[in-house]
């Protein structure tokens, strides 16, 4: 491939196997990190910066960059200090991104990959519901606040300065080396903890990481993904219950499921000020990524099975 890449937040779970894989297919790759981390990536190219904000001056990084894949976002802080969260999130996630856009229009860039969230739609869905890419956004955390306006600026960027714009849209990603709630219930699962997860019959979409990854990098070069904006996930949502007992498949050992009602799921939550935490694991969240299909001709790599398979083994769960 002759195509020269930056890829920002290089070092983060999907921006590390994204420049390997981008490495493997023989792109040449600039990975922008913070500070001074690496991506220890063979093949990559480290370009360390303090942040990417509305002040950062990037020329330098940007010559003879043909496509960017901008990763780099300020997510979810837990036990956020700021004073004024929503103003600290569009700083990084609305006014960086917009200045690394400009700057990379003025360079000759050609095409902006930017990685959004599927909150820009919501954070659930009814019942036989899908989000899907041409619904009216409804973000209700910062974040998704700022994963939207960003969006707005870029399609407007693209506009007035006529370089190709990609707004990609996951819902949760997992794989090796994740963290947080799913990286959590993956130990439980792994350990033979007997979790009250037996009764939940929700459908939540999810998107493997090599999925992703895979689905990127047909956004880099196809020429029917300029300016269009794209829901992706692994095409087979599950009930938490399903993802429990996939889990257990995944890691060779039995699923051990109390079959606990989801209103008392829900009344414990509440009580215990986790009521979100239990919506997210009792709620319905699906995405419909037939654009990707029918548009890109798209098809996932992994199936379901096969990346949480991936998951439980890369995680270090499975020795």
């Amino acid at each position: 491939m002759s195509a020269a890449l930056l890829v920002t937040g290089a070092n983060g779970f999907v921006g590390h196997e994204l420049c390997r894989g981008l490495i493997r297919r023989q792109y040449s790759v600039r990975a922008m990190v913070r500070g001074k981390s690496t991506t220890e990536v063979p093949g990559c190219v480290d370009i360390n910066i303090e942040d990417i904000g509305p002040g950062t001056n990037l020329v330098d990084a940007l010559q003879n960059v043909d496509v960017i894949i901008h990763l780099a976002a300020r997510v979810h802080v837990m036990h956020d200090t700021e004073t004024d969260p929503l103003t600290a999130f569009r700083s990084v996630n609305v006014a960086g991104t917009l200045n690394l856009a400009r700057q990379a229009a003025a360079a000759g860039v050609k095409r902006f990959v930017f990685i959004s969230s599927v909150k820009v739609n919501g954070e659930a869905t009814l019942p036989g519901r899908s989000f899907t890419a041409d619904d009216v956004p409804a973000p209700l955390d910062p974040y998704g606040i700022t994963k939207m306006e960003a969006e707005q600026g870029l399609r407007q960027v693209a506009t007035d300065a006529g370089m190709d714009v990609v707004i990609i849209r996951p819902p949760l990603v997992y794989g090796p080396g994740v963290k947080a709630n799913f990286a959590a219930l993956m130990r439980a699962v792994q350990r033979g903890w007997l979790l009250p997860l037996g009764a939940i019959h929700n459908q939540r979409s999810l998107v493997a990481l090599d999925n992703l990854v895979d689905f990127i990098v047909t956004c880099i070069t196809h020429p029917a993904a300029a300016n269009q904006t794209f829901l992706v996930s692994d095409g087979q949502d599950l009930s938490t219950t399903e993802l429990v007992r996939g889990m257990a498949r995944a890691a060779g050992v039995p699923a051990r499921l109390l079959p606990v009602p989801v209103w008392a799921l829900q009344a414990a939550g509440r009580m215990l000020g986790k009521g979100d935490a239990v919506q997210r694991l009792c709620g319905n969240l699906q995405v419909d990524s037939c654009k990707a299909r029918q548009v890109l001709g798209w098809v996932p790599p992994v199936s379901v099975a096969e990346g949480l398979r991936r998951a439980m083994h890369g995680h270090g769960a499975i020795s």
